[in-house]
This record gives structure tokens, C-alpha cells and sequence, in this order.
């Protein structure tokens, strides 16, 4: 079978100024992360939507070399944690 080259929508180390949204998505659209970063700012002069659009990205895209983003990676802590009791012991997964 032949392997298919898929983008993934990642936050970049290259072009980041603050957690590399902005440029994955101008990565993975094909447009330069200026436009992404005027577009966000002109949202946030009204109304304020480009700062909840970059916090949620920033929340659900993971890094460029991880595969999980920071909400699963606090989801998989919190099972973690919940799977372990007092005593230190793993209850058995069902």
C-alpha cells in the first residue's frame, strides 16, 4: 500500500512568537501567519473572539512533535490518577 502524505494541524516551533498557533495554521492553510495573526487581531478589536480562537487553539493543537495536546494530556493525567488508589496500588482497567 502506499503511504499518504496528510497534514496535521500542529502548533510550529518556526514562525512562533507566542505558542506557534498561528503559524500552524498558516502551515497547514498555505498562507503566511501574519494574515492568521491580523485576522485573529481584527477579530479581538471586535468583540474579543481572537482571543478565545487563540486560547482554544493553543488548548487542542498539539506541538509539531508530539501527537497529544495539552487538554489530552490533562485528561490522560486525570485517568491516570483515578485508575491509582490510596494505596498507591493500579485499580485494573475495564
Amino acid at each position: 500500500m502506499s503511504e499518504y502524505n496528510v497534514k496535521k494541524l500542529r502548533r510550529t516551533h518556526k514562525g512562533r512568537i507566542v505558542a506557534g498557533v498561528c503559524s500552524g495554521i498558516g502551515e497547514f492553510v498555505g498562507i503566511d501567519a501574519n494574515l492568521v495573526r491580523i485576522a485573529l487581531a481584527i477579530a479581538t478589536l471586535f468583540g474579543g473572539l481572537g482571543v478565545g480562537v487563540y486560547a482554544i487553539g493553543w488548548l487542542l493543537m498539539p506541538e509539531e512533535d508530539t501527537d497529544t495536546s495539552i487538554v489530552q494530556d490533562l485528561i490522560n493525567k486525570q485517568q491516570d490518577r483515578s485508575r491509582t488508589d490510596w494505596s498507591g496500588e493500579q485499580k485494573p482497567q475495564s
